[in-house]
């Protein structure tokens, strides 16, 4: 028998139609002869609600009191699908991350886990049940209630499929797989049957949505096989597989465009040229918790160089009142900002093997009149800031360039 850890999110599990229609297709899985553990997510919208009735209270609630808050959205759906397989015949057991004992640091809504016991999960299954796990949450080493940040559901999936030595995580979302780009700006968009571990942690962490990037970090980590599918139609999916596993995975030049719309850029400019002016830019800001990303210093011209940087929008306005109370203290010239800016990344194992991926996409960019303002590369990526306005096009033309649709 398999042995199989399956997570279904917010939108999988929204109504008692859809707890419905999984407890049938856990049933059905079980019948074929696979030992089943069940991750869910919170009910689509429930945690949204919850914040709001936390912000009616107060605009500052206590962290520890929102992890205990926000964590009984996925009690409720647990609760809910065991009955519904109660239902059907299957003797199920649910439980919270504190009692199958997801250990986790106490930094509370972005907990990183720590260890999983494995014992009650085993004893479970081998007396046939299927065990359905809240997902999103865990226990610190002094009993109290954690979150693992938005989307840490996938996390606590790859988690307990590593902890148990599953054959296989399947992640049920509300769509069929990963696509070459977000079909929603590129219709003739393909759902890829196979993608790298390397190449869907740099889709995560550049724009794609479908998975939390610590999750895919976890499969990684732990060799768990790793597959998305969709909750509402019967498919393959895509299955994230590593490197060396299939040789025919460094064929394609590249397997999909991410990119990221709520970006803004900064300079510093004038800056004097002398060992520690990156610190002493970045460094406050870092201080602030502000997550920066790409970063381009200039060649000093007369002793004076430029920095240049991109931060998530939302960090914008702080880090514009960052810099002005450096400018004096520098001796810099001035700043200059721009919020109207989004991050175009292409990714693929392939670059590795073939020159001139990257002169490919700078061609097809200003042939389609799309100027780049900065460009950041790794081995199997590259990425380039351009106008918002122009992010459409840029991804549609480089879709096309790259064969991608077929």
């Amino acid at each position: 028998m398999s042995l199989v850890v399956e997570k279904f999110g917010g939108t999988s599990v929204g109504s008692v139609d859809r707890i419905n229609a999984v407890a049938d297709k856990l049933i059905e899985r079980q019948a074929k002869g696979e030992k089943l553990v069940v991750v869910v997510s919170a009910m689509s919208g429930e945690t949204n609600r919850l914040i709001g009735l936390a912000k009616e209270i107060t605009q500052q609630p206590s962290a520890r009191e929102m992890d205990v808050l926000v964590s009984t959205g996925e009690q409720v759906t647990i609760a809910l699908l065991s009955m519904a397989l109660h239902k059907r015949g299957n003797d199920a057991r649910s439980y919270t991350g504190g009692q199958v004992s997801i250990r986790t640091d106490n930094v509370y809504s972005k907990a990183r886990i720590q260890n999983i016991d494995a014992e009650r999960i085993q004893t479970d299954l081998e007396k046939g049940r299927i065990v359905v796990i809240a997902g999103f949450q865990g226990i610190d080493e002094f009993g109290n209630i954690t979150t693992l940040g938005r989307g840490g559901s996938d996390t606590t999936a790859v988690a307990v499929a590593a902890a148990i030595n599953a054959d296989e995580c399947r992640i049920y979302t509300d769509v069929d797989g990963i696509y070459t780009t977000d079909p929603r700006v590129v219709p003739t968009a393909k759902r890829l049957e196979k993608i790298t571990v390397e190449e869907m942690l740099e889709l995560a962490s550049l724009g794609a949505k479908v998975l939390q990037t610590r999750s895919v970090e976890f499969a990684g980590k732990y060799k768990v096989p790793l597959r998305v599918l969709s909750s509402f139609k019967e498919g393959l999916g895509t299955l994230i597989v590593y490197e060396d596993e299939d040789a025919s995975m460094e064929a394609p030049l590249i397997s999909g465009i991410a990119f990221q719309r709520d970006e803004a850029k900064l300079t510093i400019r004038g800056i004097p040229d002398h060992p520690g002016v990156a610190h002493q830019v970045l460094g406050p800001i870092s201080d602030a918790h502000i997550n920066v990303d790409v970063i381009i210093q200039n060649a000093s011209a007369k002793g004076l160089t430029d920095l240049t940087f991109t931060v998530p929008r939302a960090d914008y306005q702080a880090c514009l009142g960052i810099l002005d109370t450096l400018v004096a203290d520098l001796g810099a010239k001035d700043i200059k900002g721009d919020d109207k800016i989004a991050k175009l990344s292409i990714v693929g194992v392939g670059m590795r093997s073939h020159s001139g991926v990257a002169n490919k996409m700078f061609k097809t960019l200003a042939d389609n009149d799309i100027n780049i303002q900065m460009i950041s590369t790794s081995e199997i990526k590259v990425s380039v800031i351009v106008e918002e306005s122009k992010l459409d096009k840029a991804v549609e033309s480089l879709h096309k360039a790259f064969d991608l649709e077929n």
